[in-house]
């Protein structure tokens, strides 16, 4: 790809998606990889490629749940570890918690270079700076981020196959999951064990974004990054969450971009 201007209206689109093209040579994604991302574009563009307000509000509910829970844990796939890796590793770093890859097309090979990818990727973030408003020790509360997926010893229940499996001291053990880009059945799956999930997803209508605890319908780089400044600002939950009531506002912002408002 040649230089992209800075004032490009479609910048980061096309940086993204260069991300993906490259991750995929190198073997990081499945098949379909730029085929989710695709379709998760089309609904970003019907948001207006910005985080709404109750993108934002359900950003800052997500946060207050990942930092007054027990055992929370991250779990990434190979579009999550391209795009938002860094900022993911920032979460966990501040949230004291482990970010376990576990994918819909697992191969052992994939798990490895995804593992080696966000092991590089938290290796830059500890020796950067750390986030506005940190005060402790940056370099060691990153560097103590545990990366989990390799060898995993348990399992999903409701799910068959290999994406059932999971790790026993990651999502098995979890209390809360954030899970950027799922797929349905497994959120579903994990509610049914009694665990709260976080989502990030672009469709307000998918099954995932319906089933969850708590979902954020916004592109992940952006949610990742916002979440960064939630979890360091430590806000308290909002009360009573209603999921639907989000969902239905990011559906008035998709209805309202239809009819050219």
């Amino acid at each position: 790809m040649g230089e992209i201007p800075e004032s490009h209206p479609r910048r980061s689109s096309l940086l993204a998606r260069q991300k993906l093209v490259d991750a995929a040579a190198e073997g990081l994604l499945a098949d379909s990889a730029m085929i989710a991302h695709g379709r998760g574009e089309a609904f970003d563009y019907l948001l207006g490629e910005q985080t709404s307000d109750s993108a934002r509000s359900a950003i800052r509910e997500a946060s207050a749940r990942l930092l007054t829970a027990e055992r929370p844990v991250i779990s990434v796939n190979g579009n999550t570890v391209v795009l938002a890796g860094e900022d993911l590793i920032r979460v966990a770093a501040v949230v004291g918690c482990p970010i376990e890859v576990n994918l819909y097309y697992r191969t052992p090979e994939r798990i490895a270079r995804l593992l080696t990818r966000l092991a590089e990727q938290r290796a830059s973030v500890a020796g950067g700076p750390a986030p506005d408003g940190w005060s402790e020790d940056w370099a060691k509360a990153v560097s103590s981020v545990a990366l989990l997926g390799d060898g995993a010893d348990g399992s999903i229940e409701g799910l068959e196959g290999a994406r059932a499996i999971c790790c026993t001291n990651g999502i098995g053990s979890a209390d809360i999951v954030l899970v950027p880009l799922e797929d349905g059945d497994r959120c579903e799956a994990l509610v049914e064990m009694g665990k709260q999930v976080v989502v990030i997803d672009l469709n307000p209508l998918s099954r995932t974004s319906r089933m969850a605890t708590v979902t954020i319908v916004d592109e992940v780089t952006r949610a990742a990054a916002a979440l960064v400044d939630e979890v360091v600002s430590g806000h308290a939950a909002q009360g009573d969450w209603d999921n639907r009531a989000a969902l239905s506002e990011a559906l008035d912002i998709i209805a309202g971009a239809s009819a050219g408002e």
